[in-house]
């Protein structure tokens, strides 16, 4: 019985690692991404509204990548494991923002992107344990 508990304990330890690991990742994909979307916007004349709706997109898009690369070798859970690292990575964004600029103040703005993050990571988690790179139909 206390092997069993160990093996349970040694699952949960992975899967809290592979969700730091799919926030870390999906934090520097923001990154890359971000670095990219300023380049083109410096060289192009991409209107400036277009960057709100566009940090989104990315958002939404690094965190789904990061929760399906998370929770790609785990078989249940996808949507909890997924959901958590949207709420870690969005978590980190409003925590390192409000250090930066002194305050944090939620609007709607806020709200849209704590929502799109969770969802985006829940959808990733889906993935993530359906889909498996190397995966044969």
């Amino acid at each position: 019985m206390e092997k069993i508990n160990k093996m349970e304990r040694s699952k949960q330890e992975q899967n809290i690692i592979r969700i730091v690991k799919g926030s870390l990742f999906a934090i520097i994909l923001t990154f890359i991404f971000l670095f990219i979307f300023a380049t083109i916007l410096t060289y192009s004349n991409i209107p400036e509204s277009t960057i709100t709706p566009i940090v989104i997109i990315i958002t939404a898009i690094s965190i789904l990548i990061g929760s399906a690369k998370s929770t790609r070798n785990i078989n249940k859970n996808g949507m909890i494991n997924g959901g958590i690292v949207g709420l870690i990575y969005i978590t980190f964004l409003y925590v390192s923002s409000s250090i930066v600029f002194s305050g944090l103040q939620l609007s709607l703005k806020s709200i849209i992107m704590i929502i799109s993050a969770i969802l985006a990571g829940i959808i990733g988690g889906i993935i993530g344990v359906n889909f498996t790179i190397g995966d044969s139909p």
